[in-house]
């Protein structure tokens, strides 16, 4: 069985104000009385009851973070940068992976309220249906990453990358080579599939051209859905022929690759090749892919900074005061990466 402070204390003839400020390293401790305390509950293999302190002090030091897909490399750059400076300030996180299933996203939502973090990153995958209302109106602060809910009527914090002007960025590229008819392959329902989509067409119709709906086609994010969507394009090329493919999710990008090569055809002679967030780290991409990129580590960077922000005007001065504050949306500098997998025309 476990000791209790108050045990270990009185044992060590000592108070147990003196083991919770060496504890907590609060308050003034003689160093020879705290290297005592140290020894003792080192030999004790005391484990200070969290949730207890967590109810004392009404703070868990923990922040729930929520994603669709621990594989993308995106979200892997997102949670190393929130866990850099959340660590910095005594907090850990808890993440979860919704695999992009709306039961699932409602699970974790419960979960972290039963488990009383202080605070939630959430990258929901169902813009219209997403499930947080429930911390903002309980005062748990949350920030929005990679997408944004339709459905959410109350002010929240979101911090992203500018993805209009990353679709304007791509748009100008390709017009600059001389590609004035392009495909596209993008995602259904996402804040970042639209906003880049709105951003190509606009810089095209800016420039005189437009992108027909039939080179428009749309999937699910994964590599399947880049495999059907390509498929689909190089079916109708003669029909309907373009000589550049933006595909703006990494993962889709894969599936596509895949099919252009099947087919014999070259990247970049025969088609050149845009995608968004297309990470290789060691290069092994033949040719290296050119590609729009968000600021993954300052995303992350940026959504802690804020979360503490809340939570020290919450514990200043109250929810009302933090709540006030809450309404910002931050927009990042989208990344330009220029490859070897587009050429002029």
């Amino acid at each position: 069985m476990s000791i209790t402070l108050k045990e270990l204390a009185k044992k060590n003839n000592l108070s147990v104000a003196t083991f919770s400020r060496v504890l907590n390293n609060k308050g003034n401790v003689k160093e020879e009385t705290r290297l005592r305390v140290e020894e003792a509950l080192k030999e004790a293999d005391y484990i200070p009851n969290k949730i207890a302190s967590s109810l004392k002090n009404n703070s868990t030091k923990t922040v729930g973070i929520i994603i669709p897909d621990i594989c993308e490399m995106f979200f892997s750059g997102i949670i190393s940068g929130i866990d850099a400076e959340l660590s910095k300030h005594g907090y850990s996180i808890l993440l979860a992976d919704s695999k992009e299933k709306l039961e699932k996203e409602e699970k974790y939502l419960n979960l972290f309220l039963q488990q009383r973090v202080d605070a939630l990153v959430y990258a929901t995958s169902f813009i219209n249906d997403c499930g947080a209302e429930i911390y903002l109106r309980t005062g748990i602060p949350v920030v929005f990453i990679d997408n944004l809910p339709n459905n959410i009527k109350m002010p929240y914090d979101a911090v992203l990358t500018n993805n209009l002007e990353a679709g304007r960025i791509g748009a100008k590229h390709l017009l600059e080579l001389g590609h004035k008819k392009i495909a596209v392959i993008t995602g259904i329902d996402a804040t970042p599939s639209s906003e880049r989509l709105n951003g190509l067409c606009q810089e095209y119709a800016a420039m005189g051209y437009s992108i027909p709906d039939e080179l428009i086609t749309y999937g699910y994010f994964k590599e399947k859905d880049g495999v059907e969507c390509m498929t689909k394009l190089l079916e109708q090329k003669e029909k309907h022929p373009f000589t550049a493919v933006v595909v703006m999710h990494e993962m889709m990008a894969a599936g596509a690759i895949k099919v252009i090569k099947s087919r014999g055809l070259r990247i970049p002679e025969d088609i050149s090749f845009l995608g968004y967030d297309i990470h290789d780290r060691m290069g092994l991409a033949v040719p290296s892919i050119t590609t729009i990129k968000q600021p993954e580590e300052k995303i992350g960077n940026i959504t802690a900074k804020l979360l503490l922000d809340r939570l020290q005007a919450k514990q200043q001065e109250g929810i009302e005061a933090m709540n006030r504050e809450i309404g910002q949306k931050i927009l990042l500098d989208p990344i330009f990466e220029k490859c070897e997998s587009c050429i002029a025309i």
